[in-house]
């Protein structure tokens, strides 16, 4: 749940805003009208890519990452929604958040919608084919859903980059985009807002799962 002090990175091509409470999303996507909007979606999804528009904030302590992943996910409904209500609906502790079952009922809650996330497990020691194709399905599907997926994940992984991330004892993220048709995804990392941003492969990104899992539509 704590990091080290990782690369600096930018929400999206269009840059951030830095704010006190956080980094805000690109000026240039919230000016769009919704028609505008709808016609880069559209043009996107050809192309077979998509992100979203994260209104980003750091998790204020160290075992705050499963409510702060909750609070950046829903962020790009617009929502904006105090990390320590999430995390009070959470049952979150100084041992963190239990397990991504107790992310999934307040991502419904929040959305408004009873069946709008589920719970998918990687219960293995590594993903296998099967298990990647489906979260890559996943992930594409809630994005282009205009939500984000929030996972659970442990131990080590390496971002496109060659940047390590190293979450031994577990932690929580948001994916918020994909490219290459989801075989490339965009992760929200509440830990350290100098690494707020970053992408990795799917084939990683199931890898850091297994034995836990992630909230999806």
């Amino acid at each position: 749940m704590a990091t080290t002090l990782l690369r600096k990175t930018v929400l999206t091509a269009a840059g951030i805003a830095a704010t006190t409470t956080g980094i805000a999303g690109p000026a240039i996507a919230a000016q769009a009208t919704p028609a505008e909007r709808a016609v880069q979606v559209t043009a996107d999804r050809k192309h077979g890519e998509r992100e979203l528009d994260v209104r980003y904030e750091a998790q204020p302590n160290f075992y705050f990452c499963g409510p702060a992943a909750a609070r950046n996910a829903l962020s790009v409904q617009g929502k904006n929604i105090d990390v320590h209500a999430m995390a009070k609906e959470m049952g979150t502790t100084e041992a963190g958040t239990d397990s991504i079952n107790d992310i999934t009922p307040v991502l419904n809650k929040q959305t408004g919608t009873k069946n709008a996330y589920k719970s998918v497990e990687i219960n293995t020691p590594n993903a296998d084919n099967k298990q990647t194709d489906t979260l890559r399905t996943d992930i594409v599907k809630t994005v282009d859903a205009g939500r984000a997926v929030v996972a659970n994940i442990a131990g080590t992984a390496t971002d496109t980059d060659g940047t390590t991330h190293s979450f031994e004892g577990g932690h929580y993220i948001s994916v918020i985009g994909y490219r290459d048709n989801g075989n490339t995804v965009t992760i929200a990392d509440s830990a350290n807002p100098n690494t707020a941003t970053y992408r990795m492969t799917i084939d990683t990104l199931a890898d850091w799962i297994a034995t836990r899992g992630y909230s999806t539509s």
